[in-house]
């Protein structure tokens, strides 16, 4: 099945730079990348151009006019533009685990929206990713190992153990599905869905302007109206949020 990995940016081409590597390192293939500008920067151009025969993804890149923050039309325009039957979506500042896009399309159904989490990475595991001293897959693979000095880093954030990971429908993933009594709610920078879930629902709301909510929260309500689910795919679809 083709995948849109649809990223929502806006003039960080350091950051873009390090999805990107990320992306690369994906154990499912099938995927093109739609970088949904909310902006028409020449640097953001100019960088996607150069990365045209780096990667082995095919890029698609839409833009606007710079005019406040208008996310949820870039990222309809993103939508638009996108040729796979299913959407995944994250911001421009979050880093993927080598199975992110694997693990979404293993917890998909056609009336299901699977949601993530994001791991907060402080400021000195940011520089140190931004500075491409370590890569996300490294941070990745040694996270266990790094954790404490991870979770210190991060400072005042929580849920630093939200970058461990389990088997998707194994042992634990079915008893956390068996004991979690709360709704899930849905994370904008890390949630995916077949895309006629998003013609379903008409796609985001471009009135509600820069307003959070407008990214998971309205998109939430919208989808449980039309009788979807929101399933959690924490532990299972990771990814490092940059500081």
């Amino acid at each position: 099945m083709k995948v849109s990995v649809i990223i929502a940016v806006y003039n960080d081409v350091e950051a873009l730079h390090l999805i990107f590597h990320s992306l690369e390192t994906q154990t499912y293939k099938d995927f093109e990348v739609v970088v949904a500008e909310d902006g028409d920067s020449s640097e953001v151009k100019h960088f996607l151009e150069s990365c045209l025969d780096v990667f082995s993804f095919n890029i698609i890149h839409t833009s606007q006019k710079d005019d406040g923050v208008r996310k949820s039309k870039s990222q309809n325009n993103g939508i638009r533009a996108a040729s796979g039957s299913y959407i995944i979506f994250i911001d421009g500042d979050c880093l993927l685990y080598a199975k992110f896009i694997e693990n979404h399309l293993v917890l998909s159904a056609e009336k299901d929206i699977i949601t993530g989490r994001r791991v907060n990475v402080g400021p000195k595991y940011s520089s140190l990713l931004r500075e491409k001293k370590i890569s996300s897959q490294w941070l990745e693979n040694n996270f266990f190992k790094k954790y404490f000095d991870i979770k210190k880093d991060a400072q005042e954030e929580r849920h630093t153990e939200e970058g461990f990971t389990i088997k998707p429908n194994g042992f634990l993933h079915k008893l956390m599905k068996k004991i979690r009594k709360r709704p899930v709610p849905l994370l904008g920078c890390n949630m995916s869905m077949y895309k006629s879930a998003l013609l379903d629902i008409n796609g985001f709301n471009e009135d509600l302007g820069n307003l959070a909510m407008a990214s998971d929260t309205d998109l939430e309500w919208r989808f449980r109206g039309f009788g979807y689910k929101i399933i959690s795919a924490k532990f299972i679809a990771n990814q490092f949020h940059l500081y």
